[in-house]
């Protein structure tokens, strides 16, 4: 047992300098919008917490969802500009700025004919799959954000556990462009032991180009705080290549 142990490789290392990252370009701090923060005290303590583990800024992004979530861009800013204020009043140095992630329901395609869309940055778009099967139009809807000037960002394609047994799905979206967020929280085995061996087979074989806290409450950035000490975020930290900078 000890031979082994000694030869086996670390799972932890130092905490990772979370200011490599700059933006978080996942979360749900908007409060009161959706299943994230539900009072402006809750958006606080969360961008609090953000900028104590070294990000520069945020862009928040609430769900979208025709069924149950029916933010529109308005409903979105409007509550950014709630967040900001306090913010000033508070004297915060944390930017923030909102996007949307969008669920790919039957409402998306018209979002996206009338380019409707809250991007992040100016073109690249969070959207998310359901979790029980692939929906028909995904490739379709891949190919309209793109012919619409969009950029595609698939949420935490990790978690998705109908492709785990087809990996080669993954390939079939980075070979239409769609690039992948991977929601650092999935290497602590928070989602399942399943999410985090495919969320590690991802960074192994490079596929990761951003990565996201999807943080709902304070819970989620202190398991985003145990992360920091793991190789695999550690290896993507170190990939060479994370865009998240480029949102700075």
């Amino acid at each position: 047992m000890g031979i082994f142990s000694f030869f086996k490789k670390k799972e932890h290392l130092p905490p990772a300098d979370l200011s490599q990252v700059q933006v978080d370009i996942h979360s749900h701090l908007i409060p009161g919008i959706d299943d994230g923060a539900k009072t402006i005290k809750d958006s606080m303590l969360l961008l609090q917490r953000f900028a104590e583990l070294g990000y520069k800024k945020v862009i928040t992004t609430p769900h979208v969802m025709s069924d149950f979530y029916r933010n529109t861009p308005e409903i979105i800013l409007s509550g950014l500009d709630k967040v900001r204020n306090e913010l000033s009043k508070q004297n915060f140095s944390i930017e923030i700025e909102a996007a949307a992630e969008y669920y790919l329901d039957y409402e998306l395609e018209k979002k996206i004919e009338r380019k409707e869309l809250l991007a992040l940055g100016e073109k690249y778009v969070l959207f998310e799959l359901p979790f029980v099967a692939a929906p028909d139009n995904l490739y379709k809807a891949i190919f309209d954000m793109q012919m619409n000037g969009y950029i595609p960002i698939l949420a935490h394609p990790e978690r998705y556990s109908y492709w785990y047994r087809s990996f080669d799905s993954y390939y079939e979206l980075k070979e239409k462009g769609v690039l992948f967020q991977l929601n650092a929280i999935s290497l602590t085995g928070h989602y399942s032991p399943e999410t985090k061996k495919n969320a590690e087979r991802l960074i192994d074989e490079n596929l990761i180009d951003f990565v996201g806290s999807d943080c709902h409450h304070l819970h989620h950035l202190e398991i985003l705080n145990n992360a920091r000490t793991l190789k695999y975020f550690h290896k993507v930290l170190e990939s060479g290549k994370l865009k998240n900078k480029t949102l700075l």
